[in-house]
């Protein structure tokens, strides 16, 4: 029997039921997306009391399903305005579901100034006054220390750092790895709204748990061996970001023209091979010590595109050093030490920060003259002070928009005040689709167009050229709310886009786990109904087709090397949802 559990910080009570009728066949985004649209008021204040959180395990969490160790956290996003679903690794999405814990919510608020850790086990749950030790600029490495000693180092541990106990617009929910570091669930702020519940960390120990049901185990091993060899075969998810993770695609777009850098003022950057993902792994390996060009971010991972850098002594400094960040930093700030980056992208974990959204309010910040360009110290000083925070460290942890105001330049990248992340889109036309119409804000994950447009993998679109956008982008996101909905990894599309066979074994796990028949078009149906319940929520809450916009200077400012703007329509824009 499959529970769900409400967590009320108003009475700080716990309720635990059987999964609503609605939800018995969801999962991941699917379910969280449902879920808030069914019971968070769209028009509330995303700190305020009637906003919810919600933690969800995908349908294939728990199982031996390759790469199937996500978890979907959802609410009304403090950042955007509208609804928003983050997506995270750890170990705890895997826990709760066998735990057999379809999902659990978070609502209400307490009064006072306490803070509170929630603990979840086999009995039930728990709500205790958090230690004082973990709170007022402790960061996030020592606060999960803290608590694996309390509770465990078997546990699973969600936490708000200090930017969400601040409640600052780009605090995100960090997640411990297999290893007790730190993976996040990242964009639109949800860290804030966990802050304002007054939730400091969230235990999950499945001690006692037993596995998750199968229907039909020997169809599910079978079907897991074909998803496994497809992950496995392809060169991007089977050796390119096993060796190189995604900072591989630094080199690659800055060929390609597609790297923003400077604010968004140049497709190119001259430095790109000092912070490009080959140099990272000649890094990790010349260095030794604690370093790991190769590193999953949850049990069952067969890319393991995650890595442990390590400083100039061997010693770990951080991991999952990923493409947006080193981009962000590097190429759109104009840092050009990795090492420097490295120590930034730690201390952004350390706070509780989306690394996207500081390092473009960053970038934008060096362009309004509050930073100067490239200066790597003071960014990681800046960074280090949201645990207190300075005053100009609560304007970058309020994210691109705000900088932007605050600078009073009108060059802000972003869509529905969320940065833009690691890809022109004048210059990528695809991802330019995806950023304007996604229900969340500007988000490369929402429809991945970078595997077509660049990677040439499911088939190639001209990235220059408008032929074949709108369909390529409407398709993705589809595929991405269908894909979110299962907990598997983003990354699993490169496996199966090219691979009928891969995709089918997709199918066929998820028929075989719960003993039913979905098809091809079952599935592109989930992802279909997932976009229109995130769009009701978003025109209920007062979001038009006038906000699926690109910034206006996209439009009249070229940029190098192909000296290319942003030339959809908007009448084009919106035929992209239109299905």
């Amino acid at each position: 029997m499959q529970k769900f559990i409400r967590i009320d910080m108003t009475t700080l009570q716990a309720t635990t039921m059987d999964v609503p009728e609605k939800y018995a066949g969801l999962g991941g985004r699917a379910l969280t997306s449902n879920f808030v649209n069914d019971e968070v008021n769209p028009t509330c204040h995303a700190l305020g009391k009637n906003n919810k959180l919600i933690f969800a395990p995908g349908l294939l969490s728990g199982t031996s399903a390759p790469n199937s160790g996500r978890m979907s956290v959802g609410g009304k996003s403090p950042l955007t305005g509208t609804i928003k679903e983050c997506n995270t690794g750890g170990s705890s999405s895997q826990k709760l579901a066998k735990m057999g814990i379809k999902a659990f919510v978070i609502e209400g608020m307490p009064k006072g100034d306490k803070f509170y850790i929630i603990k979840i086990d086999m009995n039930g749950v728990t709500i205790d006054e958090a230690p004082a030790e973990i709170l007022g600029g402790c960061g996030n490495y020592d606060a999960i220390k803290i608590l694996g000693e309390k509770y465990g180092t078997h546990v699973g541990i969600a936490i708000a750092g200090p930017a969400g106990e601040y409640r600052l617009p780009s605090a995100n929910i960090s997640f411990k790895d297999p290893d007790g570091n730190i993976r996040s669930a990242g964009r639109g702020g949800l860290g804030a709204v966990l802050g304002s519940k007054k939730v400091k960390a969230i235990i999950i120990d499945d001690k006692g748990a037993g596995k998750v049901p199968i229907a039909n185990p020997e169809a599910f091993s079978a079907a897991a061996k074909v998803f496994a060899k497809a992950i496995l075969d392809h060169p991007v998810s089977g050796q390119g970001l096993a060796s190189y993770g995604t900072g591989v695609l630094v080199n690659i777009l800055n060929e390609a023209g597609g790297l923003p850098s400077y604010n968004f003022s140049k497709g190119r950057v001259d430095h790109s091979d000092n912070i490009s993902g080959e140099t990272i792994n000649a890094t990790i390996a010349e260095r030794g010590g604690d370093g790991k060009v190769s590193h999953g971010c949850h049990p069952g991972c067969l890319m393991r595109c995650s890595q442990w850098y390590p400083d100039k002594q061997g010693k770990y400094i951080t991991s999952g050093f990923e493409y947006e960040t080193i981009w962000g930093l590097g190429a759109d700030a104009g840092i050009d030490d990795l090492d420097a980056i490295a120590y930034i992208d730690r201390a952004m974990d350390d706070v509780g920060v989306d690394s996207i959204e500081v390092a473009v309010a960053v970038a934008t910040a060096m362009e309004g003259g509050l930073i100067p360009w490239g200066d790597g110290k003071a960014v990681l000083e800046i960074v280090k002070d949201i645990a207190k925070p300075t005053h100009i460290a609560r304007i970058i942890a309020s994210g691109t928009t705000v900088v932007g105001k605050v600078c009073g330049l009108y060059r802000v990248p972003v869509v529905k005040d969320q940065a833009i992340p690691a890809y022109d889109p004048r210059a990528v036309k695809g991802i330019g689709l995806t950023y304007a119409t996604t229900t969340m804000g500007a988000d490369h994950t929402a429809g991945y167009c970078i595997s077509g447009n660049i990677l040439k993998i499911g088939g190639y679109i001209d990235p220059l050229k408008k032929d074949g956008q709108i369909e390529y982008a409407r398709a993705m996101q589809i595929g991405t709310a269908a894909v979110d909905s299962t907990g598997l990894c983003l990354f699993v599309y490169f496996g199966i886009a090219d691979n009928p066979g891969g995709y089918q074994a997709l199918i066929d796990m998820i028929n075989a786990q719960y003993g039913i028949n979905l098809t091809a078009n079952d599935v592109d149906e989930l992802g279909k109904s997932v976009l229109r319940v995130e769009r009701d929520f978003n025109k209920r809450a007062g979001f038009t087709n006038a906000h699926d916009r690109l910034p206006e200077f996209m439009e009249y400012e070229p940029i190098e090397p192909h000296n290319v703007v942003w030339d959809f329509t908007p009448e084009e824009i919106d035929e992209v949802m239109n299905f």
